[in-house]
């Protein structure tokens, strides 16, 4: 693995955002990853996650891995690619095997063939599979068993998390990423990803909800004992910020983009009276004189209605304020001042901004929020690399960690994907 190169790419609304990292050896004679490039280009063919566009969204990527190549000195040639959006769901699944052999050992291949029962009992038409990241298992009458390789028994029974796409969603970005000429290593829920690169397993461990604010969705990732408890995604973004601006200052885009950037504020009582801008400084056609707390008003507005929405998921699984390590948020808009206030308001929990925790010689970037699930898909890969490259590992990370299991158990994915290449 050493020298490897490990390639996130992210398709958001507004931007398609790389990040490449690579595999060194560390003092202590162990596998450590460093990220040395990443790459941000403005993003045409992509709406709510899917591909509006092939052609646009085909050369939007390759301007992105040109600058990315540019960056590392080196062609990329596979990528960890983050899916997102309504077509993605997340289910509970069950799957049980007898234990056959003489000495009742239960072995690894045992539990590959128990998540494998659990994949095919969930797996609906018309639907692809990504993950199945299992929950616990149960031998015999014995539940809540983490990891039951070495036990005894006749009987298993693996409760698992299976996460699907619909199939032409999948294929058409599947489809789209072929075309840039560079494979794909495997497809990752984009809540996961964010998750890997600004959460650690203390704050899986103790309950985390990381709460993605993209510009045309939201999405959250609950994590209790740490395993995935739920994920949900809601079409409402940090665009939909932008267009109230628009509306209620009867201004353009451009100018309420500008202006949610550079003065949006989610608190009004950050500003008093006296605090004004003139949309003709902002590129507007004619002079107007705007409070700056009335504008913060707009956005808290919506920014409410979108965490409300995360508070109602909250409640459906009985978590709502309890949640020990709070709220993380990431996303490009989680960086609009003042959002943290609201969001311990809104949703009675402990709130922060998730920095992507990474050695890296360019730091300036990669810490940025909106670079959390680039970021963190070059974790996942990492992970998922490191494990299968170990002796027995195929399913040792998918054991030990919620969220970790590689799609090696869904190895014919690959497959299915080299049937979408033009």
């Amino acid at each position: 693995m050493k020298g490897r190169l490990i390639t996130g790419l992210d398709l958001g609304s507004s931007a398609i955002r790389i990040a490449v990292g690579q595999v060194g050896v560390s003092a202590e004679r162990q596998l450590q990853l460093t990220l040395i490039g990443a790459a941000e280009v403005k993003s045409e063919g992509i709406s709510k996650a899917g591909i509006s566009s092939l052609e646009e969204a085909v050369s939007s990527i390759s301007a992105c891995l040109d600058q990315a190549e540019r960056m590392v000195g080196v062609p990329l040639q596979d990528v960890y690619v983050a899916v997102g959006g309504t077509q993605i769901n997340v289910q509970e699944a069950k799957g049980i095997i007898g234990v056959s052999r003489g000495d009742q050992d239960i072995r690894r291949e045992d539990v590959a063939r128990a998540l494998e029962a659990a994949r095919s009992y969930a797996q609906a038409p018309n639907h692809e599979i990504l993950h199945v990241l299992p929950v616990g298992f149960t031998v015999d009458n014995q539940k809540d068993i983490k990891d039951p390789i070495g036990m005894q028994g006749i009987r298993l029974e693996a409760n698992a998390r299976v996460i699907q796409g619909l199939s032409n969603h999948l294929k058409n970005i599947t489809k789209t990423v072929f075309r840039t000429n560079v494979d794909i290593s495997e497809l990752v829920y984009a809540p996961l990803a964010a998750a890997e690169a600004v959460v650690n397993k203390r704050q899986k461990d103790m309950g985390v909800c990381v709460v993605g604010l993209g510009a045309s969705t939201t999405t959250m990732a609950v994590y209790e004992n740490g395993e995935l408890l739920h994920a949900a995604t809601f079409l409402i973004g940090s665009d939909h910020i932008t267009a109230d601006i628009a509306i209620t200052l009867r201004t353009s885009i451009e100018v309420a983009e500008k202006i949610k950037r550079t003065k949006g504020n989610a608190v009004p009582g950050n500003f008093s009276s006296q605090d004004t801008i003139d949309l003709k400084d902002y590129g507007s056609e004619t002079q107007e004189i705007i409070e700056l707390s009335f504008i913060a008003e707009v956005i808290e507005a919506r920014l409410e209605e979108m965490l409300e929405k995360v508070e109602e998921e909250l409640k459906s699984i009985d978590r709502s304020g309890l949640l020990p390590s709070g709220v993380v948020l990431t996303g490009g808009g989680s960086k609009l001042p003042g959002i943290v206030e609201v969001v311990k308001n809104i949703l009675h929990l402990p709130a922060s901004i998730g920095v992507p925790n990474l050695d890296s010689s360019i730091p300036e970037l990669v810490k940025d929020p909106a670079f959390s699930t680039a970021v963190g898909l070059v974790a996942w890969g990492f992970e998922a690399e490191k494990q299968f490259d170990q002796p027995g590992g195929l399913y040792g990370r998918s054991l030990k960690q919620a969220g970790g299991l590689v799609a090696k158990i869904s190895e014919p994915i690959k497959k299915i994907f080299k049937s979408f290449m033009p």
